[in-house]
């Protein structure tokens, strides 16, 4: 049984130099964490040890109240917060179950170029280019690597309708993606996200995004057969797994002729 306190423990956070804390004694004010987000912090844990897989059924409300010795409303607030986050999800009359890149509704939450007309679909992938570099100082930064570490560098191309629509580049931690391969890549049919979680452990949870319009270079001329010097939408995108962990660099061109970004914001 895992016994939990009201509040978390006191935590001191840094102090600016030449600026004490409250009371002049440079410790810091105790924080506090509801009792529903303790428990979210313990399920989280068990989504990255593994102890539930993706796809698999967690259990019920009521068993997770009994083994956190909480009560059932505290339990169901802290799998509504995971539910928001994307990370499980509720079935009617079935329960809820691990989140995992196979379901589409999962899928379309990582691509979001949606078509003018017509209902949202997956692209044709077509690998381009796959190999192991030396990681340059500008990737090691955002994948919190050094300099210089081992990284896989994929070069993907994706069609709608048999029109090049996505130019992508990916950059990924190589000690994390030993054994991925051109090869691997072109034979799985599913999602990448989902080949990602399923032979490497490594679900994406979440992600961040910079968006901004470029003018088409020489390689998106040539590879998306876009006129030169033609509007692209440019999109940079950094994924995370559990622990918050950047475990992806891609960056991305869109040819928006017939296609639009679509974002909802709640």
């Amino acid at each position: 049984m895992v016994k939990l306190r009201a509040m978390s423990q006191t935590v001191s956070p840094p102090v600016v130099p030449g600026q004490a804390a409250a009371g002049g004694t440079g410790t810091a004010s105790p924080t506090f964490s509801p009792l529903y987000q303790q428990i979210k912090a313990l399920i989280m844990q068990s989504l990255q040890s593994g102890e539930w897989k993706p796809g698999e059924l967690i259990p019920s409300e009521v068993e997770l109240a009994y083994r956190y010795k909480v009560s059932q409303g505290t339990v169901r607030k802290a799998i509504d917060e995971l539910s928001a986050d994307n990370l499980v999800v509720r079935r009617q009359g079935k329960g809820t179950f691990v989140a995992t890149h196979h379901e589409a509704r999962v899928q379309f939450r990582f691509l979001r170029l949606m078509p003018d007309a017509g209902e949202a679909r997956q692209p044709d992938n077509h690998i381009l280019e796959v190999k192991r570099l030396r990681s340059p100082a500008e990737v090691a930064r955002v994948l919190d690597i050094k300099a210089g570490d081992s990284v896989v560098f994929i070069r993907r191309l994706q069609y709608f309708d048999a029109v090049p629509t996505i130019l992508e580049e990916i950059w990924l931690p190589g000690a994390i993606f030993k054994g991925l391969t051109a090869e691997r890549l072109a034979e799985y049919k599913g999602p990448m996200y989902g080949l990602f979680e399923t032979e490497f452990g490594t679900p994406m949870i979440r992600a961040s995004e910079r968006l901004k319009a470029v003018s088409a270079d020489e390689l998106a001329v040539e590879l998306l057969k876009v006129q030169s010097g033609a509007p692209l939408l440019s999109v940079e995108r950094v994924a995370y797994t559990y622990g918050d962990r950047p475990v992806e660099l891609r960056r991305a061109l869109y040819v928006t002729t017939g296609h639009h970004y679509h974002n909802e914001l709640i």
